[in-house]
């Protein structure tokens, strides 16, 4: 048993790019978790989706002009969050319409650019993502952004919930729900771009998406809903990274696999719960009428 625990995880721990690897994959899976939750309260899956799409043409315009490529993505993320909430607001059009228009139009400008410039950016990477590739600097940056935004959305947690659930009544009782619509917008495009070279931009989606998914499902508060979210999360990235060591196999697919399992799981978990509580308060009525 012990053979079998040194070979499958610590085995991996003895080189430096599983090092780097491990730890980026536990601080994206805990700040895409946490975002997450948000992202399920306020309704904005898709608005995810087209925030990671629609960094593309943001990497290539950074390339060319000599910045930062994680510079490019959070401009270009943030001006797809920003110009989506603009022609919401003045036009016709439903939300989730300009979110599809928007982010297809900048991914699609993206892989024009892509492909007419010559750089050493691979394009399969920055669409799947090379978790094992990690460098010490990409994981300092990455890192470093994952950390601080996990931070801001922990520390502003039941202010950040109430404005998702109902923003509404967030006015009324005096939370800045603007400032929050405009920081919720300025930390999906800064926690899509911490987990760009891990996750990819194709894949990154998945993982701001399902855990707060399996969280929803299985818990009745926020809090909870939180920590099942980042366990779920740091659980299937973590092995997700181990099992694609082991097996050769992509490191970032593993691991929404691994998180679509944990959904199905907590569907059946969220189905069972469910059916518990209509038959004890069937029976709790049942027994009153009695």
């Amino acid at each position: 048993m012990m053979e079998l625990i040194h070979e499958y995880l610590l085995e991996p721990l003895s080189y430096d790019f599983m090092q780097r690897a491990l730890l980026i994959s536990l601080l994206i899976g805990i700040v895409c978790s946490v975002f997450s939750c948000f992202l399920i309260l306020k309704g904005w899956s898709l608005m995810g989706d087209a925030v990671s799409h629609a960094i593309l043409p943001g990497l290539a315009a950074a390339y060319v002009i000599g910045l930062p490529l994680l510079v490019g993505a959070f401009a270009a993320g943030l001006f797809c969050a920003l110009s989506t909430g603009y022609l919401k607001n003045n036009s016709r059009v439903r939300e989730d319409a300009v979110m599809g228009i928007v982010f297809s139009a900048m991914f699609a400008l993206g892989l024009v650019m892509m492909t007419r410039i010559e750089s050493d950016v691979h394009l399969l990477h920055v669409l799947f993502g090379n978790v094992l590739g990690i460098s010490s600097s990409d994981l300092w940056q990455a890192g470093s952004i994952a950390a601080i935004c996990s931070a801001i959305m922990l520390l502003k947690r039941r202010d950040l919930a109430l404005y998702c659930f109902d923003p509404a009544h967030a006015a009324v009782i005096g939370v800045p729900v603007k400032v929050y619509h405009f920081g919720l917008l300025v930390l999906l495009a800064l926690t899509v771009v911490s987990a760009l070279k891990a996750a990819g931009i194709i894949l990154v989606i998945a993982m701001l998406i399902a855990p707060g998914a399996i969280g929803f499902m299985v818990t009745r508060s926020f809090d909870r809903m939180l920590m099942v979210a980042v366990s779920a999360s740091v659980f299937s990235c973590l092995g997700g990274t181990i099992l694609s060591f082991h097996l050769d196999a992509a490191t970032a697919p593993l691991i929404v696999v691994i998180q679509a399992i944990l959904f199905l799981l907590a569907l059946v978990i969220g189905k069972r719960t469910s059916h518990s509580r209509k038959g004890e308060h069937g029976s709790g009525t049942a027994a009153t009428a009695g």
